[in-house]
Formats: structure tokens, C-alpha cells, sequence
């Protein structure tokens, strides 16, 4: 027979030696369970697994808030240089039409109106020019 451990007390009726065998397999239990766990690697591969593919997930959402943000700054700043730029550039038109003869002027305000009617044909052409620029800028690396 087994010696009880010395830190018990041993049961002092056939109740309490029941209660105490039970607690005992209880705790048996609960500690094969724990080896059982530590000894399943898939299950413990698919938790480390679930537990990186969150934190990626977190991680990727930050990303996607500080860029959102980030995006923003830059549409403010160049919303407020667009202004800059567009109130230098009507100063400068204000100057220059100052200093022009009258058919100077006159034909200048008659290439605007036409600029400003086909604007979206302007812009097609801008565009094509940005793009064929990109192109020929990339083929020279």
C-alpha cells in the first residue's frame, strides 16, 4: 500500500476516504487532460495558427485607419495649395492683363471662354499627356 502525503490528513471514515479518492481522480483528470493538450500539436499548431491570423487582422485594420487618415492630411494639403496656386495665378493674370494692349486682352478672354467650354476635352488631353509621359519615363529605367 501507498503512504497518504504528509501535508493531508488521512480519511477518519469511509465518507471521507470516498470524498477524498474522488477529489484525487478529479484532479487526476483535469491533469491528463492538460498532458493530453500540450501533447496535441495540431490542436495547439491550429490555436497559434487562429491566434496570428487575429493579430494580423488587427495589425492590417491599423494600417488601414492610419492610411484613411493619412490620405486625408494629404487631400487637405493639397486642396490648400491648389488655392494657393489658383490665387497666385489669377494675381498674376490680373498683372499681366494690366499691362496688355486691348487685343491682346481681347483675344486672350476669347481663348479662355473656348478653354473653359471644351474643358473636358482639355483635361482628355492633359490626362493622355500624363499618362504618355509615365510610360516613356518608365521605359528609360
Amino acid at each position: 500500500m501507498t503512504q497518504p502525503p504528509h501535508d493531508e490528513p488521512t480519511a477518519s471514515t469511509p465518507e471521507e476516504l470516498r470524498e477524498q479518492v474522488e477529489q484525487t481522480r478529479a484532479e487526476l483528470g483535469e491533469t491528463v487532460e492538460a498532458l493530453a493538450a500540450k501533447t496535441d500539436v495540431k490542436a495547439r499548431a491550429r490555436q497559434k495558427g487562429a491566434e496570428v491570423k487575429e493579430q494580423a487582422a488587427d495589425r492590417a485594420q491599423e494600417v488601414k485607419e492610419q492610411a484613411a487618415d493619412r490620405a486625408h492630411v494629404v487631400k487637405e494639403q493639397a486642396t490648400a495649395k491648389a488655392e494657393q496656386v489658383k490665387a497666385k495665378a489669377a494675381d498674376i493674370a490680373h498683372q499681366a492683363q494690366d499691362r496688355l494692349p486691348d487685343p491682346v486682352t481681347d483675344k486672350a478672354a476669347q481663348g479662355a471662354r473656348l478653354a473653359q467650354d471644351n474643358r473636358k476635352v482639355l483635361w482628355a488631353i492633359a490626362g493622355t499627356t500624363v499618362v504618355l509621359w509615365a510610360i516613356l519615363r518608365r521605359s528609360k529605367r
